[in-house]
């Protein structure tokens, strides 16, 4: 069953945010979904739901709702990729973002997740694509009651928003068990830059799966995006990502 958009407060702003539960009783695990540069649009509200199917509960917040108000919400996120008017407005909204406040509408996501009589609030995990990859991955420094972190092709993972360490940096503060994904023709990140991040998750003794396809580059899992989007590849990854939840959330 498609999900539905509700509002959560966060900082005295009202944050939409898309929810997407499973049919039946539960309790079921929940995950957070961080959205990519082009918001909780259809390709994002499309991972909620299948994580549904999948029997996750699944809420991805609107982290740009500081910058807009729920009628551009509305409408911006309902463009086809690639609208100039959308792109305007998402790249303003996206250089805007700071940790700090990330970490916040993140955390709020959660706090609405262990609320809920449906799901199992002890079993928590979070997923991110590109940008999302990255705060997923920020969210695995931050919140130590993570069961499992799914990456997708994490851009700019060296680098802080708004000051402090970058979210690499602060790789020591992981308990999350991590799995991720990427294509090896990707420049952010680039497979040197994954390799990077696994031998500080090594050193650091973290759990983690790092899977890089050949001859892709950035958004293959994106349907939205004809451009990147391979469908074998996708449900490769979907089905390691879905068993690797599976044993972290549901054991």
């Amino acid at each position: 069953m498609p999900g539905s958009v509700l509002e959560l407060t966060v900082d005295g702003s009202s944050m939409p945010t898309y929810l997407a539960v499973p049919e039946g009783d539960g309790p079921f695990p929940g995950i957070v979904v961080a959205q990519h540069r082009l918001g909780v649009d259809v390709f994002i509200r499309t991972i909620c739901d299948w994580l549904a199917q999948a029997g996750y509960v699944a809420a991805a917040p609107d982290i740009y709702h500081r910058g807009w108000s729920r009628e551009q919400f509305d409408k911006t996120t309902a463009m086809p990729r690639g609208d100039n008017q959308a792109e305007a407005v998402l790249a303003s909204l996206s250089a805007a973002l700071i940790d700090s406040e990330i970490v916040r509408d993140m955390n709020a996501a959660f706090i609405h997740l262990k609320e809920q009589p449906v799901v199992d609030r002890k079993s928590l995990g979070v997923l991110g694509f590109c940008m999302g990859g990255r705060i997923a991955y920020l969210m695995a420094t931050r919140n130590a009651s993570l069961k499992g972190t799914g990456c997708f092709y994490p851009g700019n993972i060296f680098e802080s928003r708004g000051g402090g360490p970058s979210v690499f940096a602060a790789s020591d503060r992981i308990e999350s068990p991590i799995i991720g994904f990427t294509g090896k023709d990707d420049t952010n990140p680039s497979p040197d830059d994954m390799e990077r991040v696994g031998k500080e998750l090594t050193r650091l003794k973290v759990e983690h799966d790092f899977h890089l396809y050949d001859g892709l580059g950035h958004a293959f899992m994106d349907p939205t995006n004809p451009q990147s989007y391979i469908q074998n590849v996708t449900n490769d990854a979907w089905t390691k990502l879905i068993a690797f939840y599976d044993a972290k959330l549901k054991a």
